[in-house]
């Protein structure tokens, strides 16, 4: 049985976005654990880059998505120079919670349960 190319292409898109979601979750683990040293840090994450670096890139139409690879390319350009990880631990923290809130901001939400204090008249 041979796969379409559109089944191939939906294969990658999933596993490159499953694969920026464990990356984002990762990182926050290691910066919420007071006891992760920088050499750990450094170490996994290079390795969560470089196996992310041989995923087939494919095209990010979500925000959200957009979003976790431009933090995960920032932090990369950040981790290049000197720094010190108990510094970036809050702001990064900070970051990555905003990525969450940007995930969660879109979940499904009836119009009915919006506006509860639209209908309150009617009892």
């Amino acid at each position: 049985m041979r796969y379409t190319p559109k089944q191939i292409e939906k294969y990658q898109r999933q596993r490159y976005i499953t694969f920026l979601e464990k990356v984002t979750k990762n990182l926050f683990r290691m910066f919420r654990d007071e006891t992760t040293t920088q050499e750990q840090f450094l170490k996994k994450f290079s390795e969560l880059k470089k196996k992310l670096d041989e995923q087939v890139e494919i095209q990010l139409n979500s925000e959200y998505h957009q979003q976790m690879k431009e933090y995960i390319e920032r932090l990369d350009n950040e981790l290049k120079d000197e720094f010190k990880l108990d510094d970036m631990r809050e702001a990064n923290m900070t970051l990555l919670n905003r990525l969450q809130k940007l995930k969660n901001g879109t979940s499904y939400k009836k119009d009915k349960h919006k506006y509860s204090s639209r209908n309150q008249d009617w009892g």
